[in-house]
């Protein structure tokens, strides 16, 4: 009777959290993007490949969302080569010894509708700091195979020398990074 009563507790203590429901990035539609000043008078953008992203929410507005995410930075691509040969040696983020950037999130809060604060810890460069992004969360549709799929846009900016990226002076290479990153999560 007593393991009766103790699995029929779990039970309902599960229905009333809700399952939680885990999401895969679909790679051929998500980006991770940045773009910086060159000599104080224009933007470079670039970006990394994504390598592997989780989404894990219990609710339908994924209010309550955590995320993972990893990227390449043997990836960095700016469409140039010899410039993405620099930003992957010793001098900027130096790919040989940090060959990853992650990001795990802590929170995910919702401020409007489809609007979220998203604040976690992005490692880059071996330095781990917490950063806050804004998140957009674009819709929700099935795919092909009947599965849910979710869409968001997280936007945001970190300066590269709190990450110890690069020694250039701000006048050459911007200090300050605007990071844009999109994605398609489908679940599993």
């Amino acid at each position: 009777m007593k393991k009766i009563v103790i699995a029929s507790a779990l039970f309902l203590a599960s229905s009333l959290v809700g399952f939680a429901q885990t999401f895969k990035v679909d790679k051929a539609h998500s980006k991770l993007g940045f773009s910086v000043v060159h000599l104080s008078i224009s933007d470079v953008e670039g970006s990394f490949k994504i390598t592997d992203a989780t989404l894990t929410s219990s609710k339908d507005d994924f209010s309550d969302a955590s995320f993972a995410l990893t990227a390449d930075v043997n990836t960095v691509n700016t469409d140039n080569e010899r410039r993405d040969g620099h930003l992957k040696s010793a001098d900027f983020f130096d790919a040989a010894k940090f060959p990853t950037i992650s990001f795990k999130s802590k929170s995910f809060t919702k401020v409007a509708d489809r609007k979220y604060k998203l604040v976690g810890d992005l490692t880059m460069h071996g330095v781990t700091k917490a950063i806050t992004l804004d998140a957009t969360l674009n819709g929700t549709t099935k795919n092909r195979d009947g599965k849910k799929v979710a869409g968001f846009k997280v936007t945001g900016s970190l300066n590269r020398t709190a990450f110890g990226v690069g020694s250039m002076p701000a006048a050459m290479v911007g200090e300050e990074i605007e990071l844009k990153a999109s994605g398609e999560f489908i679940q599993e």
